[in-house]
């Protein structure tokens, strides 16, 4: 996967290292590879590059079971053994190019053939531990996205010029940037996924999948060419992703061949392959993929492979609380509290409450935020946390917190907090929510609620030493609900900006 500049996306819930190893084991291809690197033996005969000479694929397909009368056992036999030799699960002694024209090898022919034997790795598939079956499952899908980025075989053959070389020119085929095609999709279905809750479980159309590597982000209404193209990349996409499903990547609905054939279906694939909704048709008919936890793994280790910032849920449980408050920052909130209880996971309630409030602290722009993010960390904190929480009640950044936990949990003898506090703490819990979550249509609501309920709001306000001032009563004067306390907010925010050196 080649690296190139990505935004840190959102993390990932993945599952354990024994599920996923589990999952590769299972997997069809792995698993025929597997199964063929345990037959090969002192009999088995390769050529040139370690494929299975012609005359042994019919017991290699009878070994996995296929159906030898069937025109496609020898070429899924092929590819399985193509994916035990690129994992090092088969050992192959390559046959001499110049060897003797006098030696006749296996298959009957004139040339000499390779050997074969089990390879060293093998033995990792049941005494590995489930990192080891992974690294092999790792190296098996390499295989196989290359396999998947070569063109088909009636492309090849349509590219042979009149000596029987491939035109290269004619195929139009660039090994690298076929590469960096198949990586793009995995990288953008990858991205669907973890935006959408870190969860494989929402397939993808293919169209919107096709779309979303060819229609440019700033285009309206795509041309006919541009809808052309995608549905070529539809039709490209197709193809690749039946190689990749037997390895455990994807699981994938075909496009209908029936529809696709069909002249009369031409407006409604028009409008899959733009990703609009008001094609008639289903669109699950033009196809339908998403990744499965064992892909989310595989693409996941390619990105981070290639230096892109790819985090997983759970990964911080070993940091430190300003490392942990930092990172959750940028997550979104489901994800946030996932990683937040797995870092609480083991550790002393105590101890832990204090590192996080300690952590909390701060004047500088993220500040608000990581103070929303531990709150939300000691919500779900028990008696235990209270003598770290009231520790803190005097602190000028935390003590209105400490006071809101204290409450929650109708705690005794809790100091009511002073004028200056409740409006420092407004600007910290509205500064916060901008940050989290923007300009969302429930922040007018709050921002009403605490205008109304006290009087004098912005005279107070605007004198308040928090970084953040001016900035939250700028955002209160262009989404307050009322015209003259959104004009009021701007004045305010004009104040404050005029006492800040």
């Amino acid at each position: 996967m080649s690296a190139e500049p990505h935004p840190t996306l959102p993390p990932v819930r993945l599952h354990s290292d024994a599920e996923l190893a589990r999952d590769a084991l299972v997997a069809p291809l792995f698993a025929r590879a597997v199964r063929l690197a345990r037959w090969a033996g002192d009999d088995t005969r390769v050529d040139i590059g370690g494929e299975l000479v012609a005359a042994q694929l019919p017991e290699a397909a009878a070994v996995l079971g296929l159906d030898v009368a069937d025109a496609d056992s020898a070429v899924h036999a092929s590819r399985a053994w193509r994916v035990a030799v690129d994992t090092g699960l088969v050992d192959v002694t390559e046959p001499e190019e110049d060897a003797g024209e006098g030696a006749e090898g296996a298959d009957g022919g004139g040339e000499e053939s390779g050997t074969a034997l089990p390879g060293e790795d093998l033995a990792l598939v049941t005494s590995g531990a489930p990192g080891d079956v992974l690294d092999l499952w790792l190296a098996a899908l390499d295989s196989v996205l290359a396999d998947a980025a070569v063109p088909d075989l009636d492309d090849l053959v349509d590219a042979l010029d009149a000596g029987g070389e491939i035109d290269f020119d004619q195929l139009d085929w660039n090994p690298r940037r076929e590469e960096d095609f198949l990586d793009g999709v995995l990288a953008n279905l990858y991205l669907l996924t973890v935006s959408a809750g870190g969860a494989a479980d929402r397939p993808v159309p293919l169209p919107v999948l096709a779309a979303s590597m060819v229609v440019p982000d700033d285009m309206g209404e795509p041309t006919d060419a541009v809808l052309q193209q995608v549905s070529d990349a539809m039709m490209r996409l197709d193809d690749q992703f039946r190689q990749l499903e037997p390895i455990g990547l994807v699981e994938f609905r075909p496009v209908d061949e029936e529809l696709m054939a069909d002249a009369d279906d031409e407006p409604a694939a028009s409008g899959a392959a733009a990703g609009r909704d008001d094609a008639d048709e289903d669109v699950s008919r033009y196809g339908m993929v998403r990744l499965t936890p064992l892909g989310l793994y595989g693409v996941r280790a390619r990105m981070l492979e290639a230096g892109v910032e790819a985090p997983a849920v759970g990964e911080l449980a070993d940091k430190g609380a300003d490392v942990l408050l930092d990172a959750v920052c940028a997550y979104p909130e489901s994800a946030a509290e996932a990683e937040i209880e797995a870092w609480l996971a083991g550790r002393e309630v105590p101890a832990a409450v204090a590192e996080l409030l300690d952590a909390a602290r701060g004047d500088d722009e993220g500040a608000p935020l990581r103070r929303l993010r531990c709150q939300q960390a000691l919500a779900p904190a028990g008696p235990e946390a209270e003598p770290a929480v009231r520790a803190v009640l005097d602190d000028p950044e935390l003590g209105g917190l400490a006071r809101v936990w204290l409450a929650e949990r109708g705690a005794a003898d809790v100091p009511a907090p002073d004028g200056a506090m409740v409006f420092w703490l407004t600007v910290d819990t509205i500064a916060a929510q901008l940050a989290a979550d923007g300009e969302t249509e429930e922040l007018p609501l709050l921002m009403e609620t605490l205008t109304a309920h006290h009087t004098g709001f912005f005279e107070q306000v605007w004198r308040v030493e928090h970084p953040a001032t001016a900035y939250v009563l700028e955002a209160m004067g262009r989404l307050h609900p009322d015209k003259k306390t959104a004009k009021e907010a701007r004045k305010a925010a004009f104040k404050a900006r005029s006492r800040r050196p």
